[in-house]
């Protein structure tokens, strides 16, 4: 599986609303400016991940996005998808059945891929800003959050 900026740029600006905690909506622009990302770009994922009922937006000058469910609830397997990553292990192989070392290969893939799809499955928003903040902590860091 290779992650592309997509996903990784979907993560880093959802654990930035977890970190912002409770304060209400978080406009696009904070994100940007906090995480160094382009806002168009950023805007473009959080509308995916407001389609996928990850995240909800408020309109007005308050507005912003905020996340539709506890950061426990979300799994990373869930953002990935929800911005079109896909877990799919490669080379995506169609066994030959003459050929006894491509079902082995085959059957290889088959349990990495399973085994990806269970780590992503398991790991929640909650678990990643708790590595973040053990991260910070071991930083001296208390503000300026980046991932």
């Amino acid at each position: 599986m290779k992650l592309t900026r997509r996903g990784h740029y979907s993560v880093r600006a959802l654990l930035d609303l977890v970190m912002c905690g409770t304060q209400g909506p978080v406009p696009v622009r904070d994100i940007s400016r906090r995480q160094g990302l382009p806002a168009p770009y950023l805007e473009k994922l959080l509308i995916e991940l407001r389609q996928a009922g990850i995240v909800h937006s408020v309109r007005g000058v308050q507005g912003g996005y905020q996340l539709s469910r506890r950061p426990r609830e979300i799994s990373l397997s869930e953002i990935l998808a929800a911005v079109g990553e896909t877990v799919e292990p490669l080379p995506r192989l169609a066994p030959d059945a003459q050929q006894a070392g491509d079902w082995v290969t085959f059957a290889l893939w088959q349990r990495l891929h399973q085994k990806l799809k269970e780590a992503l499955d398991s790991i929640s928003l909650e678990d990643l800003y708790y590595d973040a903040r053990s991260w910070q902590a071991s930083q001296g860091e208390d503000t300026g959050f980046v991932v």
